[in-house]
């Protein structure tokens, strides 16, 4: 029973909408033929024509059929207003919570994969950090939204993908490249905005799934969600809980692991509520409390091991939205407020052989602690020109603060960050339908930075042309900054060298700029039975004064790097989506991504070793794919994969294997997925129970020449995030 679905009477202007339990009522018509068509987000248009006699009463049910591939999705992350997917002038890619079920995604950090121009990959050997690198870019260059707010620190981001449940999500909406610019400064390579449940309905979902790691450990997880809505519809909440506990897994048998140990707890709230017709409270809460160690497998404390890390974060996020539409839904003003704070105690540490160092290093061993505190308060004011030559102009302004706060301190590396960044930014835009098929938008954001001398002004423009509705063309050009702070590398201490590698900032360091320039063509043809559809996008991202991580030499701990400004750089490339739909019984996406990421001039990555234009980590191609079949409301199957072509890697020397400091090319990787699902309808309680199961790396496509012992380099980590891994689960759901 679908809720505010919209029933008009074809050629009167009469309609209604659909109640809470999808019922709907037309009263005191005249005799006659009419035709009613009936309209909902997400679903194919229906329409059916009867004749209604003198005094009598019809009751006129439809089935509507899900719209395949969500082309008519609205969207918001690319305008920062409400904008149908296919008008949106800077292209955005939607990634719903069905999509992160069908292949299986435990977090965000697992389903981003699925996504064209995307990679997410594991930075380190020991606790196993992320960081989502977008056309090219490296995980820096990401602005990480949680329901449009910035609130996803730098410091955040090294786990914050991971601890984010995919079951809190309703979707995910992703801009790449400089289009995201009106976000301000860390929006260069593009903007991922992750919008959690907005309960629509009352139901509920309960699941719990068992993975074994290669026949090693397991992985347990437990999720719930809620969602009740007032019978009036003006008021709602969804609620969800998320446990999970995995073990620690080691690939090569030294007895250190190459996954984690994993704990953690995670629930969260998101409510509304409509005082009035024309104004709309949200607020969304969620608290992520994470326990992680890896390292030499021992149950002992942390720096009683040979070599390991341990992470305890505490966070808690939240936000609040009022909105208020006037002027006839013409105008609108929104006022938010969001923010979180993060309590992390950490272990990084390898125990010493000399007795003298030991002695030292369990008087004072290296424990550390993180405060980290983000606030943004901002206004946005929404007002549509309907009367604007050619047609409608929809212009949006507002003033945002945006604070971050971080003190991470392990004393007895005489290791500090201590920054406070704070932003005030202004921004202005107008999206302007110039004719029918044409749409301009331009906008401009001003930003003053403290860290940065002087105020920063970022204009991007973006021209739509949309042919007949089935084919887009798209062209965007922006530019956009990043402050000389500290991101998620900088805040990771690292083993390497045969010891404990840290950043710094140089005091020399300036602000970077870029220059995004691309382009994009769109075409999906819609038959009676199938949708077939591609995307071809052209990239282009020039950096000035790029910023690189220059060795600076090693103390008695281990080795140092300097942030610094290094010769400008540029990544360019393609993008090639694919997709097609069968009467939603069958559904195929797929994307592949070609691209080169080279600075001007070589940079000293490894001291002694010589200098290199090309980035590391960043592989000149890679890929995905899903395929879905659902014959039946019953089954349904889906079979995934995700391609990481080859790519340079820094090796540093310590561990038994490794010698000498080196650069190494990584092999090409590509992980098939398959999962299978039965869903058992139980009608009197109108509850679905799905069982479920599968193979994830169904070829156990994983790095071989992992380094061993405790004074391997953590850093020499690349390709797929786990090896095989078997599944299964159950899941109660309403329906």
């Amino acid at each position: 029973h679908l809720p505010f679905v919209n029933i008009i009477l074809e050629g009167t202007g009469r309609g209604t909408t659909t109640d809470g339990s999808g019922h709907y009522i037309l009263l005191e018509l005249e005799p006659g033929e009419y035709t009613l068509v009936v309209r909902s987000l997400g679903y194919l248009p229906a329409k059916k024509t009867v004749r209604l006699q003198n005094g009598q009463s019809l009751e006129l049910n439809f089935e509507l059929t899900e719209e395949p591939l969500g082309l008519s999705e609205v969207v918001i992350t690319g305008t920062r207003t409400s904008k149908k997917q296919t008008e949106s002038p800077v292209m955005v890619n939607v990634l719903d919570s069905r999509s992160l079920q069908m292949v299986q995604a435990c977090n965000i950090s697992e389903g981003l994969r699925f996504q064209p121009g995307l990679r997410v990959e594991v930075d380190c050997q020991t606790c196993n950090y992320t960081q989502l690198r977008m056309n090219g870019l490296g995980g820096s260059y990401s602005q990480i939204l949680i329901n449009g707010r910035p609130i996803f620190s730098p410091l955040t981001g090294m786990y914050g993908m991971e601890q984010i449940p995919a079951n809190m999500v309703e979707r995910i909406e992703v801009v790449r490249g400089g289009g995201s610019a009106l976000y301000g400064s860390s929006a260069v390579g593009g903007t991922v905005n992750v919008i959690t449940r907005i309960p629509q309905t009352s139901s509920y979902d309960l699941s719990y799934t068992m993975q074994n790691v290669n026949g090693q450990s397991l992985d347990r997880l437990l999720t719930g969600n809620l969602t009740m809505v007032t019978p009036n519809q003006n008021a709602g909440m969804a609620l969800f809980v998320n446990r999970r506990n995995r073990d620690m897994y080691d690939h090569n048998g030294d007895n250190f692991s190459e996954m984690p140990a994993l704990l953690s707890n995670s629930f969260g709230a998101n409510m509304f509520f409509l005082p009035s017709e024309n104004q709309k409270i949200e607020i969304n809460l969620m608290s992520l409390n994470e326990f992680r160690y890896g390292g030499e497998m021992v149950n002992k404390p942390p720096h009683l091991a040979q070599q390991s890390e341990e992470r305890r974060h505490d966070v808690v996020m939240g936000g609040l939205d009022y909105q208020i539409n006037f002027n006839g839904d013409n105008s609108s003003v929104i006022a938010y407020v969001a923010g979180q704070l993060t309590d992390r105690k950490h272990y990084t540490g390898i125990f010493p052989d000399d007795s003298v160092e030991i002695a030292s290093h369990l008087i004072n061993p290296p424990y550390g602690f993180t405060d980290n505190t983000t606030l943004q308060l901002g206004t946005q004011i929404n007002h549509r020109l309907s009367e604007f030559p050619g047609g409608n102009n929809v212009l949006t302004a507002g003033i945002e603060y945006l604070y971050d706060d971080v003190l991470d301190s392990i004393p007895a590396y005489n290791f500090v960050i201590d920054q406070t960044a704070r932003t005030l930014g202004a921004f202005f835009q107008s999206d302007w339908e110039m004719l029918p098929l044409l749409n301009l938008l331009a906008g401009l954001r001003v930003d003053k930075h403290n860290l940065v001398d002087n105020v920063i002004a970022s204009p991007r423009v973006s021209v739509l042309y949309n042919l007949r509705n089935y084919m887009q063309f798209r062209m965007t050009w922006g530019t956009g900054f990043r402050a000389p702070q500290a991101f998620d590398t900088d805040m990771h201490i690292a083993f390497a060298g045969g010891g404990v590698s840290r950043i710094s900032l140089s005091p020399d360091l300036k602000y970077e700029r870029s220059n995004s320039l691309s382009g994009s063509v769109n075409y999906d043809k819609l038959a009676q039975n199938f949708v077939v559809g591609f995307t071809l996008e052209g990239f282009y991202t020039r950096l000035n004064r790029a910023f690189f991580l220059q060795p600076v030499g090693e103390d008695e701990f281990g080795l140092l790097f300097e942030k610094q400004n290094g010769p400008g750089a540029s990544v360019q490339g393609g993008t090639l989506e694919l997709r097609g739909n069968y009467r939603n019984k069958m559904q195929l996406e797929a994307g592949v991504t070609l691209q080169t990421s080279l600075f001007d001039e070589g940079v000293e990555n490894i001291e002694g070793l010589e200098p290199l234009r090309e980035f590391l980590r960043t592989p000149n191609d890679y890929g995905y794919f899903t395929f879905s079949l659902m014959p039946s409301n019953q089954f349904n199957a889906s079979l995934s994969g995700v391609y990481t072509g080859s790519m340079l890697l820094a090796h540093f020397a310590g561990a038994p294997e490794q010698p000498v400091d080196a650069y190494k090319q990584s092999p090409t990787f590509f992980e098939l997925n398959l999962k299978l699902g039965y869903t058992f309808p139980i009608k009197p309680v109108q509850t679905g129970l799905e069982v479920f199961g599968g193979i994830k790396n169904l070829t156990n496509a994983f790095q071989d020449d992992f380094d061993t012992g405790k004074f391997r380099d953590s850093g020499y980590i690349y390709g797929p995030a786990a090896p095989r891994t078997f599944f299964l689960g159950i899941r109660l759901t309403s329906i």
